[in-house]
């Protein structure tokens, strides 16, 4: 497993350099992490609907993920990992088991978030929650969304991924209906009173992938 930081990127960019490395794993087997930053962007998943994008003024980017409307800004860290769901020699998870997949993704964020004091969880339904149109995938805290999970795959390779919300920004989620909730639902690390250096925070995480992804 190797990992790059491609920093401040535009996001069409650097789907451009997934879908290339996609290609690479594909080929050689070698599982990569990117770790990177995008300019404010607003993304919309597969699941996404009009409703979603209610005043936001910025670029906007339709992707081939799963879930809904999503924002993208410098306050994040956005994680990509190109997975190969065919490895027969891995011992975390079945292979082509996309499910569990996402499972152990979201183990390594809440596991790194644990690390820095968040004490994050995955959020099941209501029981009584009839409403279809909201998804609680990802990673939260208490009632607050930290970090947003939406994947897609090629060839069992998986690309795009998730994004840690860390430092406050105002124009986060601002026009949107973020994965169909309200923006009040987000939250981040700072929000919560946890200034993190960002290198110590992806070192934990490179130690959680390999945890968690092998």
């Amino acid at each position: 497993m190797k990992f790059q930081d491609w920093g401040l990127i535009d996001y069409e960019q650097a789907l451009n350099r997934q879908l290339h490395l996609l290609e690479q794993v594909y080929k050689d087997k070698q599982e990569i992490i990117v770790f990177c930053t995008h300019p404010p962007v607003v993304t919309l998943g597969r699941a996404s609907k009009p409703e979603d994008l209610q005043s936001w003024d910025g670029d906007v980017v339709e992707t081939s993920r799963g879930g809904r409307a999503t924002y993208h800004g410098p306050g994040q860290l956005v994680i990509y990992p190109l997975i190969n769901l065919d490895n027969k020699l891995r011992s975390s998870f079945k292979k082509r088991d996309i499910h569990e997949y996402l499972r152990h993704l979201e183990r390594v964020l809440i596991e790194t978030l644990h690390k820095f004091a968040i004490k994050a969880s995955v959020r099941l339904p209501e029981v009584n929650n009839t409403d279809s149109r909201l998804s609680y995938t990802g990673v939260w805290v208490g009632e607050k969304k930290i970090a947003s999970i939406g994947i897609a795959v090629k060839k069992w390779i998986t690309y795009h991924g998730a994004a840690i919300n860390i430092m406050s920004d105002e124009k986060s989620f601002t026009g949107i209906t973020p994965c169909g909730f309200s923006t009040s639902v987000m939250t981040s690390l700072e929000d919560l009173g946890v200034k993190v250096n960002i290198d110590e925070f992806k070192k934990e995480l490179m130690i959680q992938f390999k945890n968690h992804m092998s």
